[in-house]
């Protein structure tokens, strides 16, 4: 027996007042044309895919063992209907033990959880000088090194800094076999930037963060993102970037997308906490290291979508932000998009655009301990 749900669907051709049908996959949607404003139904989105999550409940990714479940949990209760499981930069048996338990968990997606739909390497490939919260375990990066990891999970993303001996060639190559490759944590010049963009780099880790910065007479690596980029990542918690920054960012990168950043201490107390090998610290809605560092976040989807609203976006831009954008980038079709024949991912939010009901692949998500 199939599901429906009825209220005003965000489709692929605009809003639309009526009725989705679907079982994992979307049947039909049957409706009428609207400006959702007009009425006071329920907001249909497409439920919001997240490339960049190290943790949350408690669990970071490089816990190994069920730590990825846990997070999955956590964040799809925030909408998160997918996402990219993101590693720490660690010693080499400490990313292939963590790579296995996330390669294992994308096997087969545990009821109740977020699809895990793969990796997102974030280090050790990075500039020790542009560390951010990563402990210092850097290393050059080799084609080998890389292909070593994919052995254990499907590596989907990779943040390198390009201006690192061997690594404008790796991006190169990288790029060819179908890898997203993401400039980041970086001391790389403009010119740097272009370069990586001209071998094949499709995108920028945590824009703003951990990479050089505009200047009028030395445009950095930012300058590069906004001049060049078709896409690039952000953190919306607005904190990591203030909101004038993010509108720049908005006119600069056509597909500009969000990410959380989010650490295990998404959705607990305040208090101490785990990222990778580094203690940080939950306190006044961030996330640090002891010297103050920003260290991740503890945001999620449904903020980071209000908060684009909360700046000035429309909810449809703010919806392609979060969902379509993102399965873009990664090429994903089926995702992101409420269309028949694409999976059953969707949210379902009020008004004042709370979180009300969550389906992962046509499953109904228990929200009672959000």
């Amino acid at each position: 027996m199939s599901n429906q749900v009825f209220g005003n669907v965000l489709t692929t051709e605009g809003w639309s007042t009526g009725t989705i049908h679907f079982n994992d996959r979307i049947t039909d949607i049957t409706g009428e044309a609207v400006d959702p404003l007009n009425n006071s139904d329920d907001y249909i989105l497409p439920g919001f895919i997240d490339l960049h999550v190290h943790g949350g409940g408690g669990r970071d990714v490089m816990d190994g063992g069920d730590s990825v479940h846990v997070l999955a949990r956590t964040h799809v209760r925030h909408g998160t209907t997918s996402l990219l499981a993101t590693t720490m930069t660690a010693p080499i048996a400490d990313l292939e033990q963590a790579l296995k338990a996330i390669g294992q968990a994308c096997n087969e997606r545990r009821p109740g959880t977020a699809r895990i739909l793969g990796v997102h390497l974030e280090g050790p490939f990075i500039n020790p000088g542009r560390l951010g919260a990563q402990p210092n375990f850097v290393q050059a990066a080799t084609l080998t090194a890389v292909q070593r990891l994919c052995e254990f999970a499907p590596l989907k993303l990779i943040t390198i800094a390009p201006e690192m001996t061997g690594h404008l060639e790796l991006v190169r190559a990288l790029s060819d076999s179908g890898m997203r490759v993401q400039i980041g944590h970086t001391l790389g010049s403009y010119d740097d930037g272009v370069a990586a963009l001209q071998h094949g780099a499709t995108g920028f880790t945590h824009l703003f963060n951990a990479m050089t910065s505009l200047h009028h007479r030395e445009p950095g690596m930012v300058g590069a993102a906004l001049a060049h980029a078709e896409f690039a990542e952000l953190i919306p918690d607005l904190l990591h970037v203030h909101p004038g920054a993010i509108k720049a960012a908005l006119r600069a990168i056509p597909r500009l997308y969000c990410v959380t950043d989010s650490t295990a201490a998404t959705g607990m107390p305040d208090g101490e906490y785990m990222l990778g090998r580094q203690k940080v610290y939950k306190c006044m809605g961030g996330v640090r290291l002891a010297d103050g560092t920003l260290a991740g976040s503890t945001l999620t989807m449904d903020q980071a979508l209000r908060n684009l609203v909360t700046i000035g976006l429309d909810l449809e831009d703010a919806s392609r932000r979060v969902s379509t954008y993102v399965a873009d980038y990664l090429g994903m079709q089926e995702r992101g998009r409420l269309a028949p024949g694409c999976i059953a991912d969707l949210v379902i939010l009020d008004r004042q655009l709370k979180l009300k009901t969550v389906y992962v692949e046509g499953e109904k998500i228990d929200l009672s301990d959000a």
